[in-house]
């Protein structure tokens, strides 16, 4: 399973995404074309016309400038730069004119008549409808009475339908995002100053690890906060993966800290946990059957993990059990003079091995065990009573 991790020490917004995807691979052109499909026209609420057309008007010195033409009045500019000494991408919608406000509705007509993928439909129209509801929700009117101002221009749309033609390109199937930085400060906004992080932000992040830094300025945006908590699984460590590719997006705040966000792009490893113990085993063709289940009583008293014997046939045609028994290294000593003392084994091998597990807890009397966060079993754990 490919997945992308989104490290996020500078913050995060819609534009930085689509640059770490850009970084890490995702062609341009395939990225232009797509969105091209959305046909946006600030004059209608929902564009008409069929087909497309994109002039890439200057590639000099590495940079991309590309103007649409006048069925899309915007330009989108894609460059290599630097943040503080290390290399990104910057991706960014410069207006040629200024935008209408649109409601929720407006916006999913847009997507919904586009030319654009059904997953991709689906994900903007998903994290669209969030975003309104946070608007909703802090301004205290239904949804359908939402009208977005710098959300609902063509650079939000831009940001949040190309995330999603860029996710499904690279073939990411699943999204983890870092803990999110807070930057303080107020923020210029429509409505005046607004408290840092804006309030559509703070409540998208409801429920999201978030912490406070020292940086001036708003350094998670309201399109990023809808783009990452609508399509990340969870929020923490980097998990196990094999990195295949590694991408920066560059921010326009000039920050003490490079304003980068990066991602990792690579296969997903299971979440186990792993460690290693040690298996020892022998072959025994002299003892009283009826002592095996004493020996192997004797064998978990010592710190044994598990133990077991199972039926082997030796040379000379003898019939024997095979005994094994699992323990940690540390306790290696205390079980072989266990195994020993109990059988009438003359000698042993000892493997070091490794092993996977999941992770497990005893909560309320039943034994929890986890692949990563998702609970795989329950069952109820026998807890002698003391005497």
């Amino acid at each position: 399973m490919k997945i992308a991790y989104f490290d996020c020490p500078s913050g995060l917004s819609g534009n930085m995404i689509l640059g770490a995807l850009l970084d890490s691979g995702l062609d341009a052109d395939y990225l232009i074309n797509e969105i091209g499909n959305l046909r946006l026209n600030l004059s209608q609420t929902v564009p008409v016309g069929t087909g497309r057309d994109v002039a890439v008007t200057n590639l000099r010195r590495g940079n991309r400038d590309v103007q649409s033409q006048v069925s899309e009045p915007y330009k989108l500019i894609i460059e290599k730069t630097k943040r503080r000494g290390f290399s990104g991408t910057y991706f960014n919608v410069i207006l040629k004119k200024r935008d209408r406000h649109r409601s929720l509705k407006d916006i999913l007509a847009i997507i919904s008549r586009s030319k654009l993928s059904k997953n991709v439909k689906q994900a903007s129209s998903k994290i669209f409808s969030r975003l309104a509801e946070a608007e909703a929700k802090v301004h205290g009117i239904p949804v359908n009475k939402v009208h977005f101002h710098e959300v609902g221009a063509v650079d939000a749309i831009v940001d949040i339908v190309g995330a999603c033609i860029g996710l499904e390109k690279l073939g990411i199937e699943k999204i983890y995002c870092s803990p999110l930085p807070n930057g303080k400060g107020r923020i210029v906004h429509a409505h005046g100053l607004l408290p840092n992080p804006a309030p559509a932000t703070a409540e998208l992040l409801k429920g999201i690890p978030t912490y406070s830094t020292g940086t001036k300025g708003e350094l998670v945006t309201p399109t990023g906060a809808a783009i990452i908590t609508t399509l990340a699984e969870s929020f923490g460590d980097l998990p196990r993966l094999k990195v295949e590719r590694i991408g920066y997006g560059a921010g326009s705040l000039d920050l003490p800290q490079p304003n980068l966000l990066r991602v990792f792009i690579g296969e997903a490893e299971l979440p186990t946990e792993r460690d290693a113990i040690l298996q020892i085993e022998t072959n025994i063709d002299d003892m009283d059957p009826k002592n095996y289940d004493r020996a192997i009583a004797r064998l978990m008293k010592a710190g044994a993990l598990d133990a077991s014997v199972q039926p082997i046939r030796m040379k000379k045609q003898r019939a024997a059990v095979k005994l094994e028994v699992l323990c940690r290294p540390e306790d290696k000593d205390k079980v072989l003079d266990a195994v020993f003392t109990a059988t009438t084994t003359i000698g042993a091998r000892i493997f070091l091995v490794k092993r996977e597990k999941l992770r497990r807890e005893i909560r309320h009397g039943n034994k929890i065990s986890y692949l990563g966060s998702q609970i795989k079993r329950i069952k109820p754990e026998y807890t002698p009573t003391p005497k």
